[in-house]
C-alpha cells in the first residue's frame, strides 16, 4: 500500500474549534491531522453536492402546506 502524500500548510482557527477537534481526535484514538483531514473532506463534499439540508426542505414543505392560499394571493 502506498503512503498518502501530505502537504504542510499554515492557518488559524478559533480556540474552540481547535479544542473540539483535539477532543474528537483523543476520544477516537486518532491523530489530530486525520480528524482535520476528515473535517475538510466533509466540508468539500457538502459544498460540491450543495443540496439543501433536510430540515430546511421539511420546513419549506410545511410552510407551503400551511400558507399555500396566501402565497398564491401574494403571487398575483
Amino acid at each position: 500500500m502506498a503512503a498518502t502524500v501530505r502537504e504542510k500548510f499554515s492557518s488559524q482557527a478559533t480556540p474552540e474549534v481547535l479544542t473540539a477537534l483535539r477532543q474528537i481526535a483523543e476520544a477516537d484514538g486518532r491523530q489530530f491531522q486525520a480528524v482535520l483531514d476528515d473535517a475538510l473532506r466533509e466540508y468539500i463534499d457538502r459544498r460540491r453536492n450543495a443540496q439543501p439540508r433536510r430540515h430546511v426542505v421539511d420546513a419549506f414543505a410545511d410552510s407551503l402546506a400551511e400558507f399555500d392560499v396566501l402565497y398564491r394571493e401574494l403571487a398575483r
